[in-house]
């Protein structure tokens, strides 16, 4: 498919023949719902709720081949929404038993439900409807088969999502508790997650406990859990500052179990975070034109996991402009006669897609003489806002990212500059 907006919608209309069977599937976590028409529109046999297993699934191919008979049409072509993962095993069933499956976008199943009875109802017949008539318009996308390797990233990146969740809920609650118990402990160390804070906290977590210590106790304490323990100096103005906090001293015992509990959550999130983070890099490896990328300053290994896990390979797409619309960087207008709007970008993608473009981009700023020197020329000489420069700037990284992946050549940074070179 062509990259271009309007040559690529006229070919996905054109796909749908006389003798395709159009199905649009409203997914659901128990009960999907189907309905059918031809390729003009016109609804064919009644609606099918089947269940999401094997039976239901059997029912949905059943009425499928009825319905072809029955009509004399020889194709098929199924759309459904990707509703979270419910979708998932559907269209993997279909797709094994050799059916066309396509998806549209949940955002515009909403803005063409009143097409056919111009009202704001909602049903899972009526969206079901929908999807068939958004598939028989064009409005689809293919489901992109993707290698082992990057459904494996895209498995650890969501992984990695949820652990770095949890890891920064702890850190919160552990501040939470600092302020509540010692408030104290931050005149001392800044930082209240780093190693002797926590060692302070494992081992005398009240001002109460650390008041009755001598300075050579806590040393003492922290050569057990630290190499290079704090020192002397913040161990006297530890203990100064236990005698005079202003901390909570009610339900003492339970905050102490309370904290327990998020040290032992935090040091969980923390030993998963490294494991992740190390099949990342190894399913990295496994991937051939990942290494060149990685060369490229600026460019860590998180950011490009997430970019291929969320987009898979990027050799497939023919252009960077094809993988800035799947992100849904791609511009929209919006004018009227002699009005023009501001353009924005449409966000019609992945979110998560564009998180990390976005973070890659911003790294290549920050660290990238190539990157720094487009920057400064957006913003300096061409007089862009930065945002502006640095949204520009992901289409850049977008184009780098693609031309690498489907010639199989390393980064040249001088290939980068050439509008730059030559003003």
């Amino acid at each position: 498919m062509k990259f271009k907006s309007q040559a690529r919608q006229n070919q996905l209309i054109e796909k749908i023949t006389a003798q395709h069977l159009v199905v649009g599937i409203d997914i659901a976590q128990q009960t999907h719902v189907a309905r059918a028409v031809n390729f003009r529109g016109i609804i064919i046999g009644d609606y099918l709720s089947f269940s999401n297993d094997e039976e239901g699934f059997h029912s949905l191919l059943l009425w499928i081949e009825k319905l072809q008979t029955t009509h004399r049409l020889s194709a098929a072509i199924i759309g459904m929404e990707p509703t979270g993962h419910y979708w998932l095993n559907v269209s993997r069933w279909l797709t094994e038993r050799h059916f066309e499956v396509v998806l549209v976008n949940p955002h515009l199943v909403k803005k063409n439900k009143e097409n056919r009875d111009n009202t704001p109802s909602k049903s899972d017949r009526k969206d079901a409807l929908v999807i068939a008539d958004m598939v028989k318009n064009g409005y689809y996308s293919f489901t992109r088969t993707t290698p082992e390797a990057f459904e494996d990233l895209r498995v650890l990146l969501s992984n990695l999502d949820f652990v770095v969740k949890r890891l920064v809920s702890a850190k919160n609650q552990i501040h939470r508790w600092v302020d509540v118990v010692f408030p104290e402990l931050r005149h001392v160390f800044k930082d209240i997650t780093c190693i002797g804070s926590l060692a302070t906290l494992r081992l005398f977590p009240t001002p109460a406990e650390i008041s009755k210590l001598q300075p050579q106790n806590l040393i003492q304490g922290w050569k057990t859990i630290m190499k290079r323990h704090s020192g002397a100096k913040k161990a006297k103005a530890l203990i100064e500052l236990a005698s005079h906090s202003v901390g909570s001293q009610s339900a003492i015992q339970y905050y102490k179990l309370h904290l327990k509990q998020l040290l032992a959550e935090y040091d969980l999130a923390c030993g998963q975070l490294v494991v992740v983070e190390k099949e990342i890099s190894s399913v990295l490896e496994r991937i051939p034109f990942a290494k060149s990328i990685l060369a490229i300053k600026g460019i860590s290994i998180i950011s490009l996991a997430g970019i291929l896990g969320e987009a898979g390979d990027l050799s497939g797409f023919v252009h960077g402009n094809a993988l800035l619309r799947h992100a849904g960087l791609n511009l929209a207008e919006a004018s009227s006669g002699k009005w023009t709007g501001q353009m924005k970008i449409s966000k019609r993608g992945r979110s998560r897609l564009r998180r990390f473009l976005f973070m890659a981009t911003m790294s290549l700023v920050m660290n990238n003489s190539e990157f720094q020197a487009m920057h400064k020329h957006n913003v300096q000489v061409k007089k862009m806002k930065k945002m502006r420069s640095i949204m520009k700037l992901c289409g850049k990284l977008a184009r780098i990212l693609v031309g690498m992946a489907r010639s199989g050549l390393a980064y040249i940074p001088h290939k980068t500059l050439p509008l730059l070179q030559a003003a």
